[in-house]
């Protein structure tokens, strides 16, 4: 079974657990199109039924802090990214589940990551975040 996390936005985070094996095989950043490329081959080779997605979604977040118009603007961005994401796993026929940010560890450091996850690659944010989704499921 493989888990692949999303942090939706312009530059999106994806991450691979590999339940079986225990282990992170990818953590990456990407355009939305890419990711949703990626999922689509997964679910070709592996089987539908051999993937779980946990998309984080932007449409439960109810707090913005003291932000600006543009920020907002962003935020409704995203919000639609996340509706995209939910209409795309429907379609696809992939079972996925839309996790509430307020329940996934997010802006962790380059090296919390690294100490708690053990990958060793570079990472960007969105792509921690994506991983945090699925990090030991």
């Amino acid at each position: 079974m493989k888990y692949i996390g999303i942090d939706p936005g312009k530059e999106t985070g994806f991450a691979v657990w590999d339940h079986d094996a225990k282990y992170l095989a990818e953590v990456d950043t990407m355009s939305i199109t890419q990711a949703m490329e990626k999922v689509r081959m997964m679910a070709d080779i592996l089987g539908r039924e051999n993937i779980r997605m946990y998309i984080e979604d932007a449409r439960k977040r109810i707090w913005f802090g003291n932000t600006g118009r543009e920020r907002l603007k962003g935020a409704g961005s995203i919000c639609r990214d996340s509706t995209i994401w939910d209409d795309f796993c429907k379609e696809l026929g992939v079972e996925y589940v839309m996790v509430d940010p307020r329940y996934n560890t997010t802006k962790l450091k380059a090296a919390q990551f690294k100490a708690i996850t053990g990958w060793q690659g570079r990472t960007s944010e969105h792509a921690r975040d994506a991983a945090c989704l699925v990090f030991g499921r």
